[in-house]
């Protein structure tokens, strides 16, 4: 028997008084607002960001923002900053809080090359579907576009933020301050999440005017399923004989309706990446997609919950015949991206729960799958077990990390491993960067991790050559008792890159092997811990002290280039058959 779900109340940031509309003009506005303060943008800025639930601000400070920092100085005890020692660091750590608590999360940087430094992070939370908002400055208001080559001028840096935002907007005077604040917050959190920017003159930072604060930002209502859509998909979905529920990070909070379809209909669920955790994989049901690639095979319809269905299109490729997809996501766009036979735009918890309502009087009582699911888990592992030592390191890390730790994955090739050896079992705990892949993310995502989880451990598995990108991060974590365990395989190359040139060009090799510092020597110079391993079975003891720390460590795993197993044919199968 399914268990009845909990009701659903649509999720919006509250506002002072909950449940109260404030738009402007009406009555409770009025009832609300208050007279109006002297501020400067910066401290209008500052107060926003308070206002709409912000704790946490990292960066680094400039001439361009000086006002801003001023503005934060005054509210250091209602908001924290953190600064990085780079630009970069400072989106990555806002990234790694949004990404790993469902929260916005900010950063600041100067205009010009510290806004260009931010832009892989910023493009890895529009791809990754993280509310990180950027506040950056500008050169003065009346030399923007006439290219006199001022301090860290851009030919248009809101044209650029707008090329990897949902939003950005520039604040022109203190008094627009709230109200563009709290729209870059509607603009990340209403329909499917994402970055978003504000930019703010240098002049115009420092300037004071009367400014009316506004209470936080809500978000716009989700869309409710289509009654005939829903009613079409259920007949598809009732007649299947071998469904599966393909889930992405839209469906992180459809936890409860996710479970009751998967009972219902006894179907597999699998993710890729940013849906890892929504079903755990002790669940019966919850398969990795190593191990849901057998089942798939012979799969007639395909229930897609806020997802692109990159593993189905990229990384598998092979359709079983006559399959029939059924979709639901937020986003209108996904329904011309990658067509499917009903396509119901709307909120994954609100579109679950309608399928599971009208599926519970056709579908019946089925027979449990449950031992099936555990041959297709069993199976899988079997085979992949030859990932090694990839697995052997990945297992050490799952028997110590407890099941609500965080692992943030890389891309090398234990990160590589993990997208399917590394069981995941609650939601948000695996952090991905999506499908930008981009090199270097991991450890400096990790911080902020930390930072939105400070009771719970995170261990961030990076290559070498990914580590490197943001080294100079370990003093953040330092300076700022940021206790997180970075794991560095230290194989001295860029693995894909020497399997790749390798084999498909035949040994011609160029830049694929590393001149790398003693890892250990130098997280010691840096004030945290550090171990050096080069097995398993080292890495117990040293993850376990690590674990026991109290503050940074940094875990060094030595091998040789060229050692690794490849992790490829578990994400690209059909590229080995």
């Amino acid at each position: 028997m399914v268990a009845a779900l909990p009701a659903i109340t649509q999720v919006r940031l509250p506002p002072p008084r909950a449940g109260v509309s404030y738009s402007r003009g009406s009555a409770a506005y009025e009832g609300y607002r208050v007279s109006t303060t002297t501020m400067t943008s910066g401290q209008a800025i500052v107060d926003g960001l308070i206002r709409n639930g912000v704790e946490q601000i990292f960066g680094i400070p400039g001439a361009h923002t000086y006002a801003l920092f001023d503005a934060l100085y005054e509210r250091r005890n209602e908001i924290r900053f953190i600064g990085t020692r780079h630009e970069q660091g400072a989106a990555y750590l806002a990234f790694g809080y949004a990404k790993s608590s469902g929260k916005p999360a900010a950063y600041t940087c100067v205009p010009g090359p510290g806004v260009l430094n931010t832009t892989a992070a910023l493009c890895t939370a529009y791809g990754a579907n993280a509310p990180v908002l950027c506040v950056t400055s500008e050169i003065p208001a009346a030399e923007i576009g006439q290219g006199h080559g001022i301090l860290h001028e851009l030919p248009d840096q809101l044209a650029t933020l707008r090329t990897v935002t949902k939003w950005a907007q520039r604040i022109d005077q203190p008094a627009d301050a709230p109200r563009l604040v709290n729209e870059a917050f509607n603009r990340m959190l209403s329909g499917r999440q994402g970055p978003a920017a504000i930019e703010c003159p240098w002049d115009i930072m420092g300037q004071s005017a009367p400014v009316e604060p506004l209470p936080a930002a809500t978000t716009d209502t989700a869309p409710l399923p289509d009654p005939a859509l829903v009613a079409k998909a259920a007949e598809i979905i009732a007649a299947a004989k071998q469904p599966m529920i393909m889930l992405g990070s839209g469906a992180m909070d459809a936890r409860a309706e996710v479970a009751a379809l998967a009972e219902l209909l006894q179907a597999p669920v699998t993710a890729h990446r940013s849906g890892r955790g929504i079903i755990g994989e002790h669940e019966p049901c919850g398969l990795n997609f190593a191990a849901a690639y057998e089942p798939w095979q012979r799969c007639d319809v395909l229930i897609a919950i806020g997802t692109r269905m990159e593993l189905q299109y990229l990384r598998w490729r092979k359709f079983p015949p006559n399959l029939r997809t059924v979709r639901i996501d937020i986003d209108p766009r996904e329904m011309v991206r990658r067509k499917a036979d009903v396509g119901i735009v709307t909120d994954a918890r609100l579109g679950t729960r309608a399928l599971v309502e009208a599926l519970r009087a056709t579908v019946g009582t089925r027979p449990s799958r449950a031992a099936e699911f555990t041959g297709y888990k069993a199976a899988a592992r079997q085979k992949y077990q030859t990932v090694q030592p990839q697995v052997g390191y990945l297992d050490v890390i799952r028997e110590l990390l407890p099941r609500d730790g965080f692992l943030v994955e890389e891309i090398c090739q234990a990160g590589f491993a993990a997208r399917f050896a590394f069981p995941v079992y609650e939601p948000r705990t695996y952090v991905t960067c999506g499908y930008q892949d981009n090199l270097g993310f991991g450890f400096q995502t990790a911080l902020g991790v930390k930072l939105a989880n400070p009771r719970k451990p995170v261990v961030s598995i990076s290559g070498d050559g990914g580590f490197m990108f943001g080294v100079q991060e370990l003093a953040t974590a330092v300076q700022h008792g940021i206790d997180v365990i970075a794991i560095v395989f230290n194989n001295r190359s860029l693995g894909n890159v020497m399997r790749d040139q390798e084999r498909t060009f035949k040994g011609r090799h160029i830049g694929d092997r590393l001149q790398n510092p003693d890892f250990a020597a130098l997280a010691k110079s840096f004030g945290a811990g550090a171990y050096t391993v080069d097995s398993p079975e080292k890495l117990r003891p040293a993850l376990a002290s690590a674990l026991e720390a109290g503050k940074p460590v940094l875990i060094e795993v030595q091998g040789e280039p060229g050692s690794d197993a490849s992790p490829w044919p578990f994400i690209h199968p059909w590229a080995f058959e």
